[in-house]
């Protein structure tokens, strides 16, 4: 979660330095950007930056719930935002 999510979009320059492998996707889902890399050995790995706002527990939209319980992992969520919303969602 991002207060400026428009400025990933703007420069992939971190993805590079992440070396996650190649790019083979990315797609809106919402207020959400993913980007799915596959590893050198084959394992999918998917990011996705977005707002704040689509963290709020209240309510919890469908998607969003799906998201969550299809193991969402927080890499770094110093406010706490992110699992507010999957206690929420548990």
């Amino acid at each position: 979660m991002s207060t400026a999510p428009d400025a990933y979009a703007a420069d992939d320059a971190w993805l590079r330095e992440l070396s996650l492998g190649e790019v083979v996707r990315v797609r809106a889902w919402g207020p959400l950007t993913e980007w799915r890399h596959v590893t050198a050995s084959g394992l999918e790995v998917e990011l996705c930056v977005g707002s704040t706002a689509w963290a709020q527990p209240d309510p919890v939209d469908a998607g969003t719930r799906r998201v969550v319980t299809d193991g969402a992992r927080p890499l770094y969520d110093p406010a706490g935002l992110l699992e507010a919303l999957i206690r929420a969602c548990g």
